[in-house]
């Protein structure tokens, strides 16, 4: 990953230390905007163990550590977003419950990550987008896929539940009903498809996705970053009910009236200039 590090690699289960699979998750950035790649493809780029450790230390480091970055963008390599589990990990000798609750969890975490940080996330979408790859794509704030691209909720048909936070950000994106029926049935479907029910915001010709995501990014990236981080916390935590969201909006508009920011986004509309946001 190229990222700089300075403190000591983590591992989980049995998984090296990041420090060992910096081939697995690679990072650029376009300007105030960072671009992840999930580089694993003689598998489709498949969210093996390794690869939800390393996503996990890179989006750790992009929220709470890069100061510059206001804006991620999340994609895969060589024209495939995620294919899913990694079935060959799958083969080996079965683990035991705890340690298959400890798999799992891990990637809760990285989804825990994507969904509720601090800076907005967009997921750009080529080839394959299955099982968990569809997870990945549907915990980010906005997707945007090549109209050539193919979903699957494939889960039930591996013999498992969605994980990765799909069983929430999936009802929360289609509506209930159409989730239902993507779980049960586990069919492939396309990117039109994905754009009318909700799941894509955006489709371009093949090979544009990454392009129109890193765009999408950057406008984001122009907006007041505190502004943003307490509209994500709000967005997750408004949904339980109409007194929730009605709390948040007297709690949180108070903070974003004090920044610097919105001070400076008054004076820049009424002196007809373009805004420069600090992060204050």
């Amino acid at each position: 990953m190229s990222v700089e590090r300075n403190e000591a690699p983590i591992g989980v289960d049995g998984v090296p230390g990041t420090d060992e699979l910096n081939d697995l998750v690679q990072v650029r950035h376009e300007g105030d905007v960072a671009v992840v790649t999930m580089n694993y493809p003689q598998r489709r780029n498949a969210f093996s163990m390794a690869m939800r450790v390393a996503l996990i230390d890179v989006f750790q480091r992009l929220f709470h550590e890069d100061a510059a970055t206001r804006a991620i963008v999340l994609t895969g390599s060589e024209g495939h977003f995620c294919a899913g589990g990694d079935l060959s990990e799958m083969q080996a000798a079965t683990p035991t419950l705890l340690e298959l609750r400890e798999r799992i969890a891990v990637g809760v975490r990285l989804f825990r990550l994507i969904y509720t940080g601090t800076k907005p996330v967009v997921a750009a979408v080529e080839g394959t987008c299955f099982g968990a790859g569809l997870s990945l794509a549907a915990a980010c704030d906005l997707a945007v896929s090549s109209s050539a691209a193919k979903y699957c909720c494939a889960f039930t048909k591996v013999g498992l539940l969605p994980d990765t936070g799909l069983l929430w950000t999936l009802p929360q994106k289609v509506g209930g009903g159409k989730a239902r029926e993507l779980m049960l049935k586990a069919d492939v479907f396309d990117a039109a498809t994905a754009q009318r029910i909700g799941l894509v915001n955006q489709t371009t010709e093949p090979g544009g996705a990454l392009d129109a995501a890193i765009r999408q990014a950057a406008r984001f990236a122009s907006y007041p970053p505190v502004t943003l981080a307490l509209l994500k916390a709000s967005l997750v935590n408004a949904g339980n009910s109409i007194e929730d969201a009605w709390r948040l909006e007297v709690d949180l508009n108070p903070l974003t009236r004090q920044t610097s920011d919105h001070t400076e986004a008054v004076a820049a509309f009424m002196e007809k200039r373009k805004p420069v946001f600090t992060g204050t």
